[in-house]
């Protein structure tokens, strides 16, 4: 009885990472087959190094992920606090796979160093998404440019509260004389998920426009950002 009990103790065992065949193991697997072979979670295990008492770094990325539908971007947005409803994610662990998912956004930012040209909205809205998508508050900002359409320089020009943000139309203007910029466009993100302009914010951009026309800079666009949708004030004809 004693012998069928501690057989089936050893069956149950927890099989620990370091235990797994050499090729299974993130770090070695990443070693011998390249960072592309690994999942998600296996990449994230590496970060955290070891799980907890009841499973493997890697199972328990795999379970965090699952809470956010396997969705970087989502995990992006989380804090500490909400690692922290699971076992073995400290603030240490949780603020290392934090910074790495800023560094992947910045590395997507650094992508092409060469002055953007604008065409059209969405060129806009590929340039702040990466800086907006993930932010619980309001900010507004402005994108200079020159007679080409060229980036000259993004301005943040306020932060905001949970659902608005004011824009000192003196600070843009400013930016604008000092960076020679002749076109400008502005830009701000809606943490709600809601992408159509409140009333307000048609306010304010007839506003800034008609403060620009007196220093003949031309606005371009207003575009409203958030996580996956914009709307862009010029395409829909309320420039």
């Amino acid at each position: 009885m004693k012998e069928l009990q501690a057989v089936r103790r050893k069956g149950m065992e927890k099989l620990t990472i370091n235990r797994w065949a050499a090729e299974d193991r993130p770090r070695e697997k990443m070693m011998l087959k390249g960072a592309e072979a690994l999942s998600d979670a296996e990449l994230l295990a590496i970060l955290i190094g070891s799980g907890n008492t009841e499973e493997s770094a890697v199972a328990l990325m795999q379970r965090t992920l699952a809470c956010c539908n396997n969705d970087l971007n989502q995990l992006g947005k989380w804090e500490v606090r909400d690692f922290s409803r699971f076992k073995g994610l400290g603030p240490a662990k949780s603020i290392a796979i934090m910074a790495a998912l800023e560094l992947g956004k910045r590395r997507r930012q650094q992508e092409h160093p060469e002055r953007a040209v604008i065409h059209s909205s969405n060129d806009i809205y590929e340039i702040f998404h990466p800086l907006l998508c993930d932010l619980t508050i309001e900010e507004f900002w402005v994108l200079l440019l020159n007679q080409a359409s060229r980036v000259i320089d993004k301005v943040r020009i306020s932060r905001g509260g949970i659902d608005q943000t004011s824009a000192d139309v003196r600070s843009i203007l400013r930016e604008a004389l000092l960076q020679r910029a002749t076109q400008i466009a502005l830009i701000h993100n809606h943490p709600s998920g809601n992408p159509h302009p409140s009333m307000n914010d048609r306010r304010l951009t007839q506003f800034i426009q008609k403060g620009a026309q007196t220093m003949n800079i031309r606005l371009i666009d207003h575009v409203i950002v958030t996580d996956g949708r914009y709307y862009s004030f010029n395409d829909e004809g309320a420039l």
